[in-house]
């Protein structure tokens, strides 16, 4: 078995643990916060009878320890129970809403690797008034919360009218056709996809422009140089892709960014992804459905991170090797 593969699997294994230890937590602390859904679902004015019968009914009488083993044998075969808020199998509940979020998540990574990477190679080394702009720029984007912009890009939407504020497609799109319905769910993607996508470009950025940085001082540049390879070349060419490594190795991490970032901009735009079931599940103290929604943004944390692994180690094949 090579390094590399050794490696691969040993990530392979502490993500899959990574992934039920979250879903564990969140579904132990799910259950010691105060109240449950039975005060919820039989609504005001009941009595203590009937708010009992509907605890017996949803499985919370049992003690702690009782409950999560009787959780644990369903969620190892992927059954995580029925939500109680909406009365449906929890996980192609989470599946659906999953989907939605790794929609706009996917949309954001790619502007901002489109943007990001390409302004870092730009402003790598480059001490004129252009980097000293890409500075400035990026180091404004990452002081700015998803949160607060999506609030101002959703403002910004309301005021002009030429974007939809909030949702996922409007009324009716459903009966059009196929390219007008794609053609509604890119205009509803833009504000969400943007509040993500703009500190992530600025991350990228940054990272990229030290590790060219870097990479355009090392030796070999100054002989490649002296050779006569051009400068265009040399930069877009060689020097990116050794710089490529450290820019790889973060995605994992941007990933779960993504997912973090994605919550509160899904409440704010009303996308009907993880994070808005998320919030909807804890407030009806929905037990099932959190378990079943931090499995989700785990595993998602995980593949995310393992895909930018599988690639550093294609990329780089010192990956795995011992020092």
């Amino acid at each position: 078995m090579t390094p590399r593969t050794t490696y691969l699997l040993r990530r392979l294994a502490f993500l899959a643990l990574l992934v039920f230890l979250v879903t564990s937590a969140s579904m132990l602390l799910a259950r010691l916060a105060p109240g449950d859904a039975s005060v919820e679902a039989v609504g005001q004015g009941a009595t203590m009878t009937d708010v009992q019968r509907e605890r017996e009914r949803l499985g919370l009488t049992q003690g702690l320890a009782a409950s999560y083993v009787t959780w644990l044998a369903r969620a190892l075969r992927l059954d995580f129970g029925e939500s109680f808020r909406y009365g449906r199998p929890v996980l192609p509940l989470v599946a659906e809403r999953a989907a939605n979020t790794a929609l706009l998540g996917v949309v954001a990574l790619g502007l901002a690797t489109l943007v990001g990477i390409p302004l870092g190679i730009v402003g790598a080394g480059n001490r004129a008034a252009l980097g000293r702009l890409l500075l400035a720029m990026s180091t404004v984007a990452l002081s700015l919360p998803p949160l607060v912009l999506a609030i101002a890009l959703a403002w910004f939407a309301a005021r002009t009218g030429w974007l939809p504020v909030g949702g996922m497609t409007t009324a009716g799109a459903d009966e059009g056709s196929a390219a007008a319905r794609a053609a509604d769910l890119a205009r509803h993607l833009v504000v969400p996809a943007l509040a993500l996508a703009i500190p992530l470009a600025a991350t990228l950025e940054r990272l990229q422009s030290r590790t060219m940085a870097r990479a355009l001082e090392a030796p070999w540049v100054q002989s490649a140089r002296a050779r006569g390879v051009p400068a265009g070349r040399l930069r877009w060419v060689h020097a990116a892709l050794v710089a490529a490594g450290p820019v790889i190795a973060v995605y994992g991490l941007l990933a779960g960014s993504v997912l973090s970032g994605s919550f509160a901009v899904e409440i704010v735009t009303a996308w009907p992804g993880l994070g808005r079931l998320m919030y909807e599940a804890l407030l009806a103290r929905d037990v099932n459905l959190v378990a079943g929604c931090a499995a989700a943004t785990s595993a998602c944390v995980a593949i995310g991170t393992l895909a930018a692994d599988a690639v550093l180690a294609w990329v780089d094949p010192r990956t795995g090797e011992a020092p």
